[in-house]
């Protein structure tokens, strides 16, 4: 990877993560007692602005938090990863946004999102981080915040010549105009299908939804779809080719960071001007570093230890 400082710009979502432990789900109706509770920050945009700070790329974070104790305990903690906050908006009128999470034994796990100060950001915060948006190697963008203010941000950045990555988490319709400033597309099986409205049940469809998802971004030349497949790798497509990306095998704490590793990462490695493979290979071994620590901001991987995992193939 080029050890030039990348810049990346994120436009996302802050929460405190409440996580309980619990041999499996409760079913409807049911109390059961669990056996650990563990409290984080999280969020996708903040994940994802951590995982690239941690990687080695100079980080912006826009979004909102409440005037409340858990802002500060993310304001703090934004600080203690070198992440500049100056576009993070304390609102008084609304929490900050908390996310209860249940983790089984193997790892997997169910979230509820209660968004509260995330749904605040408008697009007038994002203009008045405009410069930020158009300095940056790279725009990371989720859908933990209004999809306004997130395409909002993709049109100052193709403005600029900005590279605009989306991770389209949690799944949900998006507007053509959107996805047509949109130059990298990561979603999971889930949001493929929901996105392309195509199962995805094998590689075949997988390939043929990812194509049809690319003939909706940006450049019908350049832009690329990665589509995440957890335990199977990636599937990245562009104009040229559809190449599977294996996953590195490791040992499952909880999956619940993984996929914002993932886009952290591959933000990271774009920024540094790696190509495409190449930033799905460092991605792909940050979000298996992930998967082997608890909880979401601090299973985000270190340079060393993504890189620890590369030289081990």
């Amino acid at each position: 990877m080029n050890r030039s400082r990348p810049k990346v710009t994120v436009v996302g979502s802050l929460n405190v993560d409440l996580v309980s432990h619990a041999l499996r789900r409760p079913r409807k109706g049911e109390t059961l007692i669990g056996n650990a509770f563990d409290m984080f920050t999280g969020g996708k945009g903040f994940n994802q602005a951590t995982a690239a700070a941690r990687l080695g790329a100079d980080v912006t974070l826009i979004g909102s938090v409440g005037a409340d104790l858990f802002g500060e305990m993310l304001l703090s903690a934004m600080a203690a990863e070198h992440i500049d906050s100056q576009f993070v908006i304390k609102r008084t009128k609304a929490g900050t946004g908390v996310a209860t999470i249940v983790v089984e034994p193997d790892g997997d796990n169910s979230i509820i999102v209660v968004p509260r100060a995330n749904m605040e950001l408008t697009t007038t915060d994002i203009n008045a981080a405009a410069a930020s948006i158009a300095k940056a190697d790279v725009l990371l963008l989720q859908l933990e915040t209004p999809i306004a203010a997130s395409e909002r941000a993709a049109e100052i950045a193709k403005m600029h010549g900005t590279t605009v990555l989306l991770n389209p988490a949690p799944a949900q319709p998006l507007p053509e105009s959107f996805l047509a400033h949109v130059d990298i597309l990561t979603p999971n099986q889930s949001e493929t299908e929901l996105l392309s409205r195509m199962p995805v049940r094998d590689r075949e469809e997988a390939g043929r939804a990812a194509r049809a998802l690319r003939a909706r971004l940006a450049d019908a030349t350049t832009s690329a779809v990665v589509l995440t497949l957890g335990e199977r790798g990636a599937l990245m497509t562009t104009a040229s080719t559809s190449q599977s990306v294996a996953a590195l095998v490791v040992d499952v704490v909880d999956t619940t960071g993984a996929g914002d590793a993932f886009c952290g990462a591959l933000a990271t490695a774009l920024a540094s001007g790696d190509t495409l493979r190449t930033a799905v290979v460092f991605a792909n071994a940050a979000g298996a570093a992930a998967v082997t620590v608890l909880g979401a901001t601090p299973s985000m991987p270190t340079r060393a230890k993504t890189e620890g995992l590369l030289g081990n193939l």
